[in-house]
């Protein structure tokens, strides 16, 4: 089983997160894509969020797919951070192929999460383009990981890759954003 785990928010879920996992579906051949929507993300003011059961309830109608589940899984398990949260799935089921997904506006912040190197460590990384590639490609995270990158062309081998191992996917150029969608134009 290969199975794409794409953490955030959710506030609001929005059509580029499903378009998102769609083409990671597609080209790195998952089973599964799960969207595992947080409490709170610790790099964000959480003041304003609306409740987790509201943003999992919409992300839910937003995903409807057969093979996006939508989960509140580290409220279950009590996580706070991505790597705890993969830490405790790559415990909990073995022989399951993880795939962590971001958008490139992750990657280029991806070095200010809790234990980035750790994620890397842990499972195969996929970068889907939603714009600003070269910001994301120059970040510290794209430089430090330079050498664990594979080309496109070998994104069905991605999952089952050993990590650090780690693929930019293009094909997304929506820059659609929860921010965007929150606060409006300007």
């Amino acid at each position: 089983m290969k199975i794409g785990l794409f953490g955030g928010s959710f506030n609001p879920p929005h059509a580029a997160h499903r378009a998102a996992c769609l083409l990671a579906m597609k080209r790195l051949g998952l089973d599964r894509v799960w969207w595992l929507v947080t409490p709170g993300n610790p790099l964000k003011d959480t003041r304003r969020l609306p409740s987790l059961p509201a943003r999992i309830a919409a992300a839910r109608r937003m995903a409807h797919h057969p093979r996006i589940d939508v989960t509140g899984v580290e409220a279950q398990i009590g996580t706070r951070y991505s790597f705890e949260t993969i830490a405790w799935l790559v415990r909990r089921c073995p022989g399951v192929h993880f795939v962590w997904m971001m958008g490139a506006d992750n990657l280029a912040s991806f070095h200010r999460w809790r234990n980035w190197r750790g994620i890397a460590a842990l499972v195969p990384v996929a970068v889907i383009d939603r714009g600003g590639t070269a910001r994301a490609l120059a970040s510290p995270a794209a430089h430090r990981l330079a050498g664990a990158r594979l080309p496109e062309s070998a994104a069905k081998a991605l999952p089952l890759r050993r990590p650090p191992a780690w693929i930019f996917l293009h094909g997304i150029k929506s820059t659609l954003s929860s921010s965007s969608l929150r606060h409006g134009p300007g």
